[in-house]
């Protein structure tokens, strides 16, 4: 009988562990979600100030180029006429 008792034991105190690593590995679960959240809100963070960075550089882009600089000057050259034609454009669909 105290070989069963010494059996019974050992797979209690197995059991035990079992439970306390799959409970350390909820919390590593839970604390890695809570991670990837942090992170998801930082990367988007960082999209959004990646984005407004663009378009500030093409603000300043086209004013270089308005203020001389030969670099962006196509460019500055095809924004200008596209500007022109969405007006035509407005001024067009206010006159109907």
């Amino acid at each position: 009988m105290s070989v069963i008792a010494a059996i019974i034991d050992t797979l209690e105190n197995k059991v035990g562990k079992l439970i306390l690593k799959i409970q350390n590995l909820e919390k590593n679960t839970q604390d890695l979600h809570i991670e990837l959240t942090k992170s998801a809100q930082i990367i988007q963070a960082q999209n959004l100030e990646i984005e407004a960075l663009k378009a500030q550089y093409e603000t300043l882009k086209m004013a270089s180029a308005l203020l001389g600089s030969d670099e962006n000057k196509r460019d500055t050259k095809l924004k200008i006429n596209s500007l022109i034609r969405e007006i035509d454009y407005c001024i067009a669909q206010l006159a109907d």
